[in-house]
């Protein structure tokens, strides 16, 4: 028998979680502890709406957990101090926790926790997360091992914990984080209560039109699971997402309603969140350096202050690109073709390092994932090297995902009196003299133009023999053709005429 620290991460549920019932296995006392750390809550992609769905959630674990005899602690500090208290007090030797493919900050404070546990003599346990393989050697086979984890049982909850007693510590708030005024009227909740109500609701209603719906951004704000955030904070695991939806695909079998082709995209883009997060465990430096060194340089470290600001308040003068911001901005969640769209203009048209727009973006996704966030804001920037460059046009986008200008109009009211013709467009309307400028801003850049220079920009480095020959190494690492899981869709488009293979990866964060 030995009592156990369990240190919560991002795995914030007592069901299927494999620390937990690891600690309970050891026969002894079980210390249960959230550890709020000031630090990572002041990087560049934290914000006051992700806390408050934290906070959210650790109060209902909290209530999970003490039904079982053992609360949550939770604690404010830096991990290592908090930790050495935690166990001096209590005469630990062993912590448990989930690894964590996160953001470099917390890949730092990982080391540091291990360098401390290994000086002061505490064995630290870290159990895999579903689906990421840490100290992977290559991307052949990892699909089968995925799914593999898949398919194996749910980890039962401990039937009762012996817990230590501690002072539980109170959840501090967003103010007491430091993190800026940040409104999010429509921000999703927290918890795991309401994690089981959208994934039942999405199997069993407001999925069916899934397949087509999630390109919009009005239909897909319903038809879409939402939950990508309680997969991103772990108030349910993904194997838990993947027996329902498995379940359902029996219940539903050889019907013709459209359920069978929206679980199939469902259960596919499950694992392409999976794919993601490895392919950041694998290279964690993706953060902050592109992943083709060719495109280093290519845009201006300092941005155009202007250009960003318009970008991340939704007044670029682009109705749909602004419309999509100010969505985000109230909601703080996005479907991912309108994501994807979001970064390419900011890549693209207005010519915006990723390394200044993705921390934004991040900041208003409460569902933000850095294993999906930032190969994903790479790829919608061309600076991957193995992917096809997309520039989004926003005016089609706006035609295509919003015909009726329902979601534009509600976004940007401004733009109520423009004629459907010209909503995307209102420069193009007779009365863009009484609007422009006025009462909505006259478009920052020309859409065609500002495409056409992007595009010659990229190509003029994609085409040189030093970009294909890293390109190549690049594939090899990271989008193995062998595998037959989410990787073999990657191509290395070394040329414009050079067709790739269709299919749509745009999902920043998923925005499952």
């Amino acid at each position: 028998m030995a009592d156990v620290l369990v240190w919560f991460k991002r795995d914030l549920r007592v069901q299927d979680n494999p620390a937990l019932a690891l600690a309970a296995a050891r026969g002894g006392s079980v210390l249960p502890v959230f550890i709020v750390e000031p630090e990572a809550w002041a990087q560049s992609d934290a914000s006051a709406r992700q806390w408050r769905f934290v906070a959210e959630s650790l109060a209902g674990l909290r209530t999970d957990l003490a039904a079982l005899g053992a609360p949550l602690v939770v604690r404010v500090g830096a991990a290592e101090a908090v930790l050495a208290d935690l166990c001096s007090t209590h005469g630990l030797t062993e912590i448990i926790s989930h690894e964590e493919t996160g953001n470099l900050w917390s890949y730092g404070r990982d080391l540091r926790v291990a360098a401390w546990a290994r000086g002061a003599g505490i064995t630290w346990t870290e159990l895999p997360q579903m689906g990421v393989v840490r100290r992977l050697k290559g991307r052949d086979g990892w699909s089968k091992l995925r799914d593999g984890v898949m398919r194996q049982d749910q980890v039962p909850i401990p039937a009762a914990l012996c817990g230590l007693h501690a002072d539980p510590g109170a959840l501090p708030d967003a103010r007491d984080l430091g993190l800026a005024f940040d409104p999010c009227p429509d921000r999703q909740h927290g918890g795991r209560s309401h994690a089981l109500s959208l994934l039942g609701g999405f199997l069993t209603e407001r999925g069916q039109s899934y397949r087509k719906a999630m390109s919009s951004p009005l239909e897909g704000a319903t038809a879409c699971s939402r939950l990508s955030p309680h997969l991103a904070w772990g108030t349910v695991s993904s194997r838990e997402a993947v027996h329902a939806l498995s379940a359902r695909r029996v219940e539903v079998k050889g019907t013709r309603d459209g359920w069978i082709g929206s679980l199939r995209s469902f259960e596919a883009r499950l694992a392409w969140r999976d794919h993601f997060m490895q392919k950041l465990e694998d290279q964690p430096s993706i953060e902050t350096r592109c992943l083709h060194s060719a495109y280093e340089g290519l845009r201006p470290t300092e941005p155009d202050a202007i250009r960003l600001a318009a970008w991340e308040t939704g007044d670029t003068g682009i109705p749909f690109v602004d419309a999509c911001m100010r969505s985000l901005i109230a909601t703080g969640w996005l479907n991912f073709r309108m994501r994807a769209m979001l970064m390419a203009v900011a890549s693209y048209h207005l010519w915006l390092d990723w390394r200044v727009t993705g921390p934004h973006l991040a900041r208003m996704f409460t569902d933000y994932e850095p294993g999906i966030h930032w190969p994903q804001v790479q790829m919608q920037s061309g600076t991957t090297g193995m992917n096809t460059v997309r520039i989004y046009n926003p005016i089609k986008q706006g035609g295509d995902q919003d015909p009726t200008g329902a979601f534009t109009r509600r976004w940007c009211p401004e733009l109520r009196d423009v004629p459907d013709a010209h909503l995307q467009t209102p420069w193009n309307w007779e009365g863009a003299p009484r609007l422009l400028g006025k009462r909505y801003p006259a478009p920052i850049v020309d859409v065609a133009k500002a495409a056409k220079a992007a595009r010659e920009r990229v190509w003029a480095v994609r085409r040189g023999d030093a970009f294909r020959s890293e390109a190549d190494k690049i594939v090899e690492r990271h989008a193995s053709r062998k595998d037959g899981g989410a990787g073999r869709h990657f191509v290395n488009d070394r040329a414009p005429k050079r067709r790739a293979r269709k299919q749509d990866v745009s999902q920043l964060d998923l925005g499952l």
